[in-house]
């Protein structure tokens, strides 16, 4: 790989998860049935279906081209990795914090569609509740909410898999602490470091997979999840629900079946249901994989707080670039 290239995913990752977020926020909670067909979705969705029935849109007072909770923590972490050059979770929680209260990395001082596990953790770090002890631990609180944020550490890790590894559990444990969780981020972001290093995605997922299998004690619960709850069959149903295995089986196959950025993270969307979170997970690996030049220009030109995004894109890369 040239600098250059590596440019072009580091790129494609940040405004793929974002592009991706804002482009599905319209069809939120819509069954794949009702949504408009795919050729049309965009970041102001039509105003009927093609039965003539009127299609009503999610978030209505919320502007085309904005991100929700997905993206903003998302920059949440990557400011936090630029500015102390480590995953220092203190720091992270508080800018989660930040922003649910205070509307930090929102275009538009705005905050909406925050999930209730998500907002539950948050409010108790707030009351002063530890941070390991702040989010839902048990098997149903595995919502896909710390999936989707995750990328931006992967794409300025410099250390070793373990290490990686280590961060992304790390992460997620702030808001969702069950080891299914943990370990669905940590595959995510072994699978974009591949992508990262030029890897195509089927071989990168399963080098992740792999490596997860060497790190993870033998008798520990993280293989258990691994390989009983999270390691995807090849029958196995792809939905866009909020349930974090879904959205990382979605990412995997949408990267695996179709050719382009914008053909994952269409189909992403009309999957239906979390349409956001689903084609922020799977738009982020998938700029990742093709770089952002294929991410199309309408779609970036319409994307809202570009003010916000630009400069930590340029620190990442400065932060990253090994010259």
């Amino acid at each position: 790989m040239t600098a250059i290239d590596r440019a072009a995913r580091l790129r494609g990752g940040v405004y793929g998860l974002l592009v991706g977020d804002a482009l599905g926020v319209p069809y939120e909670f819509h069954p794949a049935s009702a949504l408009p067909p795919k050729s049309v979705l965009a970041m102001t969705p039509p105003q009927s279906l093609p039965s003539g029935a009127a299609f009503r849109r999610a978030h209505e007072g919320v502007p085309p081209g904005t991100w929700s909770d997905d993206g903003a923590q998302a920059l949440c972490l990557l400011a936090s990795l630029l500015e102390h050059g480590r995953l220092e979770l203190n720091d992270f929680a508080d800018r989660c914090v930040r922003w649910y209260h205070d509307a930090y990395m929102t275009p538009d001082a705005v905050v909406f569609d925050i999930g209730v596990q998500t907002s539950g953790a948050l409010n108790a770090i707030r009351r002063g509740v530890p941070l390991s002890e702040a989010g839902r631990s048990d098997e149903r609180g595995n919502g896909n909410g710390s999936l989707m944020r995750c990328l931006p550490l992967a794409l300025w890790h410099q250390g070793s898999d373990l290490q990686l590894v280590a961060d992304a559990q790390a992460q997620s444990i702030i808001t969702h602490p069950h080891p299914r969780s943990q370990v669905c981020c940590a595959i995510y972001c072994l699978w974009a470091r591949g992508l990262l290093n030029g890897v195509a995605s089927e071989p990168a997922f399963a080098a992740a997979v792999a490596t997860l299998r060497e790190l993870y004690p033998a008798d520990g619960p993280h293989l258990e999840e691994l390989e009983f709850h999270i390691r995807p069959e090849e029958d196995a149903a792809i939905r866009g629900s909020g349930y974090v295995v879904d959205s990382l089986r979605a990412a995997r196959h949408l990267l695996a079946t179709e050719p382009t950025y914008e053909d994952v993270v269409r189909s992403a969307i009309a999957l239906g249901e979390d349409t956001d979170t689903t084609a922020c997970i799977a738009g982020g690996v998938a700029g990742v994989l093709h770089g952002d030049a294929q991410i199309p220009e309408e779609w970036l030109s319409e994307l809202k707080g570009r003010a916000l995004v630009d400069p930590l894109v340029e620190s990442l890369l400065a932060a990253t670039n090994p010259a």
